[in-house]
């Protein structure tokens, strides 16, 4: 038995974290959270009450060690897993699910596509101690020929079933409605989310309005049964630098904002999911328009990738944008890895993209100027001035790396006061001590 399976067996009726929390109640989870990130209680509750942070925390996610995303914490970053038609078994994905545990994932979606979707996510959520996401259409679409054959009661059914396993949070592409369709027709690259783009066909197909709009209500009576939170989807988002910022992004972005105090009013929680690709300079502006126009709901950023020509080094160009987006106020970045644009990611690939990401975000939160977080730093400064290579290697982001590019070149000895860049006659840090010790003692007489 876990910790948390005392935590939720008297909750019935409206279990969801901003129904306690506007109840004046601090939960477990709020206090885990609070303890976690080194604030007060009454803190966490109050941001969770108005909505600008949530705590995803299916009440069926017994294993669950809870999470805060919100502007008032740490910037977090998310691992997506999974599988596709044409590879990828549960086994794998359990192997991604555990380096997503060790090299920091905050949580993880599993975007499976493939077969057996059902009892991926079931071994996914079991073996979970981070918040599960997922995008309720992808399972959907495995019952049906096409997209057009879906019904909104396929969709909730699916959506029911995927809260009853424990899903702690779920991107719905709600605000992707009919009326908007035209605004795509001058974009490069017309709709680039898998989610977003089924239901324009729909919606395109039958004439009629996005069925989970019409259904919302539905919806949210699912969410508050099981504390499911809603990730609102960026289905008209950007998918290159050229749609950036175009009327049909913020078209949505104004929906999304509208639905997010639909789901206040039922005491849902909700996240907002931000642009895909956006130049640099517009990134800021992204933020900022997303706070006002969506009541400062924690913003859940893909990148942005700030540059489209580096296929198989876009864990590079979404840092650079996600570290950019965080300083202005992203509460989470989505992880993007090597293989974004070209193929399904391996365990290699989602190492790289969560040490990108991290990166990203822990630069975020020194810039923000949140507490504590630049200790790490420092202790890494004073760890490389003292030559403590062990301290190097367990205070960096990815310990296992450091470690061995430090042997390829000096083997297992930790004890030089150099590395092989610059070797003992040119280490700048050596030479420093050397100044350091003649400045206090005086410097070595020389041979006449």
């Amino acid at each position: 038995m876990t910790a948390r399976t005392s935590w939720v067996k008297e909750r019935s009726g409206v279990v969801t974290q901003m129904h306690y929390a506007r109840q004046g109640r601090i939960t477990e989870e709020m206090a885990f959270v609070a303890l976690r990130e080194q604030l007060p209680p009454e803190l966490i509750r109050a941001e969770v009450a108005v909505g600008r942070l949530v705590i995803p925390a299916n009440i069926h996610h017994l294993e669950l060690e809870p999470v805060a995303i919100g502007s008032a914490v740490t910037c977090k970053i998310n691992a997506n897993i999974g599988n596709s038609a044409l590879s990828s078994g549960a086994e794998e994905e359990l192997e991604k699910l555990r380096i997503c545990l060790r090299y920091g994932a905050d949580t993880v979606m599993d975007l499976s596509t493939g077969a057996d979707i059902h009892a991926i996510r079931e071994a996914i959520v079991r073996n979970s101690p981070v918040p599960v996401g997922t995008v309720p259409i992808y399972e959907a679409m495995e019952g049906v020929e096409s997209v057009l054959d879906l019904s909104a009661d396929d969709l909730l059914g699916v959506i029911e079933r995927q809260a009853q396993q424990g899903v702690d949070y779920m991107t719905v592409h709600v605000g992707v409605l009919l009326e908007m369709m035209p605004r795509i027709t001058g974009r490069l690259t017309k709709i680039v989310s898998r989610g977003g783009a089924l239901m324009a066909q729909w919606m395109l197909h039958h004439g009629r309005q996005n069925p989970l709009f019409e259904r919302f209500d539905d919806l949210l009576a699912i969410c508050r049964r099981y504390d499911v939170t809603l990730s609102l989807g960026d289905g008209l988002r950007p998918g290159c630098l050229h749609d950036a910022s175009d009327a049909a992004q913020f078209a949505e972005l104004r929906a999304l904002g509208e639905l997010a105090e639909r789901a206040w009013a039922q005491d849902v929680q909700v996240m907002i999911e931000g642009p895909g690709h956006v130049p640099l300079e517009q990134i800021q502006r992204n933020m900022e328009l997303e706070q006002e126009l969506c009541h400062g709901a924690p913003f859940y950023v893909l990148g942005p990738l700030v540059t489209d020509i580096a296929p198989g080094y876009d864990h590079i160009t979404s840092a650079i944008g996600g570290a950019v987006a965080g300083m202005y106020g992203a509460a989470m970045i989505c992880y993007v890895t090597p293989k974004e644009h070209l193929g399904l990611p391996n365990a290699e690939d989602v190492r790289q993209g969560i040490i990108a990401a991290k990166i990203a975000a822990h630069a975020a939160d020194i810039a923000r100027g949140k507490p504590g977080a630049r200790d790490r730093d420092d202790a890494m400064a004073r760890a490389r001035y003292a030559f403590d290579w062990d301290a190097q290697f367990a205070l960096a982001l990815d310990p296992d790396r450091a470690r061995q590019f430090r042997q390829e070149t000096l083997g297992l000895n930790c004890d030089t006061q150099y590395c092989s860049m610059c070797g003992p006659k040119f280490c700048s840090m050596r030479l420093s001590h050397e100044v350091a010790a003649w400045e206090e003692h005086g410097a070595p007489e020389t041979a006449s």
